[in-house]
This record gives structure tokens, sequence and C-alpha cells, in this order.
């Protein structure tokens, strides 16, 4: 008996639970989860929307999205309230006329934009109080409370530390009498393109290239060098007369090397420095056996040499100063082949030199000085040119120059900046130096021009932001540019997927290149 009713309470069901406790227990979990989500945005996280383009292109505030009607090329310009009678911080809810710009490629010169709409600013998380935890570094991107008017919060790139002695010498920070090399996350994000040859407009004979019809900016010099005839793209050498044969890119027909941004007014163009820290990359789609190809960059009157010998697999870089050529480094790698195409790209930066071919780096220092690189002479202008010898097939070629902070108003004319050749500027003990990316219109550290504002009546020294107004870490661009898909979609909520990405910010390291 006791046996048989055992069976029977072992095949009763486990009763269910009922619906209502199942939603009760859903809406449990998600009250939960959203209670830890608000906190975690009230004390750890804070978003914020740029507002303008002071450190576009990293950053943008409203601007207009422009595609080049020449050359198809992708830019972006500023949008100013002030310019369209609207109020600060807002942006036209229709499309509206773009100001001119040029083609930051090609060089067209667009009189006349068709009407567009306005982007809005990206959006960002900011981790905030991270710095009561942990010691901000250098090319960090950083939130602070304007020291001026301690309401207002500003976004710029962090560049020098407390204790430090910072100077800008011909666009570059020098930290303590040395230069001060951006990490190269950083560094990716601020070259900007000078020239790509893959971007060709298709009606070259109008008269809007930088004020003259469009040509080929690359000056084959009466060489051997060839256009490809089924590629204008690509060029070709033929060199059955084993001699080295040069082209170079020539600046009285394509854009020059000074620190323009097509974000920027076009005003002061023609007004500001030239920039020498230079990138070209290139592709060897086809080459023969005794072929050998170089790039070489011109600083100051002297020209880097970084090349590869394909017959003795040998990389080089080289110094050529007046008629005498010194060769610097030298590396060995494997025999290409070139059933795919290999990349080749030199760069003179930050008075480092390194040379990539096909993933292989060969580098040199110049030397942290500030005439480690050459004796300066800024009113050179910098040189791109392509040599070769033997049979060589190129594609894909592009030049790029690094960011260029300037030193006075309106480029090389105009008030001195604070921090600059021969004033440089010593922090004391929790005080930070900032500068903005966009650095011809960034309202940063160099121009401010009242003193910091604290509690109970302090005040801080005119430039500096104090330890005291950091708000936090830019840490990941969240929302892009919010766009409509067409004009009369009522919301922005498309944002540009291709830009979310964490913001690019210091090493653990303080030390500058030695």
């Amino acid at each position: 008996m006791a046996l048989s009713k055992l069976k029977k309470t072992d095949t009763k069901k486990t009763p269910r639970k009922s619906k209502f406790a199942e939603i009760a227990s859903e809406l449990s979990s998600l009250i939960n989860v959203f209670i830890l989500v608000l906190i975690f945005i009230t004390f750890v996280m804070r978003t914020f929307i740029i507002p303008t383009g002071s450190m576009a292109d990293t950053l943008m505030g409203a601007h207009f999205r422009l595609r080049c009607p020449q050359c198809g090329y992708k830019y972006n310009h500023d949008f100013s309230p002030e310019r369209y009678r609207v109020p600060a911080n807002t942006i036209p809810k229709g499309t509206v006329q773009p100001p001119p710009t040029r083609c930051p490629n090609c060089g067209y010169y667009n009189h006349n934009p068709q009407l567009s709409l306005v982007t809005k600013g990206d959006k960002i998380f900011v981790l905030k109080y991270l710095y009561q935890f942990v010691e901000p570094k250098r090319w960090d991107v950083i939130v602070f409370n304007y020291p001026g008017d301690p309401l207002v919060n500003y976004i710029k790139r962090l560049v020098a530390l407390p204790g430090e002695t910072v100077e800008i010498i011909d666009g570059d920070v020098y930290i303590d009498g040395k230069i001060s090399a951006k990490p190269p996350k950083v560094q990716n994000e601020l070259w900007m393109t000078v020239y790509d040859n893959d971007y060709q407009p298709i009606h070259p004979m109008q008269k809007k290239f930088n004020l003259h019809y469009w040509e080929q900016p690359f000056n084959l010099n009466n060489s051997l060098w060839t256009i490809d005839k089924d590629n204008p793209t690509a060029f070709c050498l033929d060199g059955h007369d084993g001699q080295v044969h040069t082209f170079f890119y020539d600046t009285s027909i394509g854009n020059n090397f000074r620190a323009t941004y097509a974000y920027d007014d076009m005003a002061f163009y023609e007004t500001m420095p030239y920039c020498s820290d230079l990138m070209t990359r290139l592709y060897i789609t086809a080459a023969g056996p005794e072929a050998t190809l170089a790039i070489a960059l011109g600083k100051y009157g002297i020209l880097y040499k970084g090349g590869i010998d394909l017959k003795t697999r040998e990389m080089f870089i080289s110094r050529i100063d007046q008629d005498s050529e010194e060769i610097l480094a030298r590396g060995t790698v494997e025999a290409p082949g070139f059933e795919k195409s290999v990349s080749v790209n030199f760069k003179n930066v930050d008075h480092k030199l390194v040379l990539d071919f096909g993933g292989k780096n060969l580098a040199y220092d110049l030397g942290p000085g500030p005439d480690d690189a050459g004796q300066r002479n800024t009113d050179i202008e910098p040189e791109v040119k392509i040599i070769g010898s033997g049979n060589l097939k190129i594609a894909h070629i592009a030049i790029f120059r690094d960011i260029h902070y300037t030193s006075r108003q309106n480029g090389i004319s105009g008030k001195a900046a604070r921090a600059t050749l021969g004033s440089p500027l010593k922090l004391d003990e929790k005080e930070y130096f900032v500068l903005g990316d966009n650095s011809p219109i960034s309202g940063d550290g160099r121009w401010w021009n009242v003193p910091g504002r604290g509690n109970n009546g302090k005040t801080f020294r005119t430039g500096i932001v104090p330890r005291q107004c950091l708000v936090g870490k830019a840490w990941v661009v969240v929302w892009p540019s919010g766009y409509k898909p067409f004009e009369k979609f009522p919301f922005r909520f498309i944002p540009n997927a291709g830009r979310m990405r964490f913001i690019s910010g210091g090493s653990d390291s303080r030390q500058c290149l030695d």
C-alpha cells in the first residue's frame, strides 16, 4: 500500500508558473537592468554632442556632408549657425545652400554647391571621473570645463602634462625640448589627403581647378614613366636604358602642402603654413626582376628617400642633401610575388622615417631636437618624388599630410599663439595644455585671453586647464552625425555607421621621441 502511494506521487506533474508570474519575473529583470544602466550612465558615462568643428575631422560638429561633383571624393564642411541666422547649437530643418568649398583632393572649387541637409554633430560617450583614478595621458581626447566659464564644456586633445614645458615648433609639439611623437593609432586618425590619384575629375576642362583646367598633378618630367593606356590612374616604366627615372607631384597644378582643411572656410587657405610631415602610399602591381623603386619626401630642402631593390631584396632609407646621398638604414625582405599588388608606404612624421614594403617595416629616427631634421626653413615647399628603374607598374598613388598646429592666427600672419617657438609654456603642478585637431579654427589654450575661474574666487593662469576642470575622457563615437534618409523625413535617426569607433588617445608612456 505504501509503495503504491509512492508511485502515484512520483508520477504527479510539477505545477507550472502562472503567466502573470512569468511576466512579473521578466519585468523585474528589465527593471534591474534599467537601474544598472541608469547608475552606469549617471556615475560612469555621459553623452555629449559635438557642437563645433574645432576637433574635425576626428570629431565633427554640425556640418555638410559633401561629395566633389568632379572626382567624387567625399568630404565634410562646417555649418556655422551665425551664417544662416539660426540660434547656436541648432540646425535648419530643411535644405540650405552650403558655402563655397574646395575639394581637398582634386582642387575643384565648388562656388555654388547643391542645396543640402545639415548633419548633426557626433554623439560621443565620455568616461566621467576616470581621471580621479588614473592619470590623464598625452594625446587623450578630453572633456573639461572651460576655465574661463566653468559652466561650458570643451573637448580638445591633451598635449602637455603637469611639470612639463610645451612649445609648438613648425606644427609639431615639443615637450621639454624634445618632439612628442604621436601614438600610431592617433597618427592614423590625423592623416589628411593632399591628393589621391584614384579620384580623377569627369570634366577636367572646366576652369575651376585651382583656378585653371585640371591636369594630372604628377609631372612625368620628360622621363620614361608613362600613364597606363588601359588605366589612367596607373603609371608604367619601361626602363630599357638601365637609368633611374623620376616623376614628381607638381603643386603648381594640384593642391599644395599648406595646412588647409576642407572643413574650414577658404578665406585663409593661401596664408596657411606648409606642412612638411608627409606620407606617400602606392602599390606595385607588376615589376621586372631588375627593378628598383623609391619614394622621396622633401623637408627643409633635404630629400629623404625610402626604397627597395627587387634584385638584391634590399630596403633602404637615405638622405640626399645637395649632391651627396647618405644611407641611414638598411633591411632585407623576401622576394615578393606580384600575383597580387604589393603596398609601398613611406612617411616622414615627427622626425621619424618609416618605410613599409608589403608589411615589412624599416625605420630611422632623425632625433628629438628641433633642428635634427635639418635646418628649419619653413618657406621651402615640401616635395614628393617617385623614382624607379627597370620595368615597373604602380597604381593607387596617394599623398597625405600630418596635422599641423598653427602658431599664428590666420596661418602665417596675425597674432602669435601661446606656447610657440621662442615662448615655451612651463606647466605647474595640476596644470594641463590642450589643442584642437582642427588647428586653424580651434579656440584652445593657444588663444584663451581670460584667466580661469575656480571656487571661492580662486583664479588660474590663462591658457591652461587646471586638474579640477577635467570632466572625463572621450571614449567612443556612439552616434556619428545622424542624418535624414531624405529631406521630408521627420527624424535624423540614421547614423554614419562607418564612423562608429573608439576614440584613439594616448599611450601609457610619458616619454617623447629619444
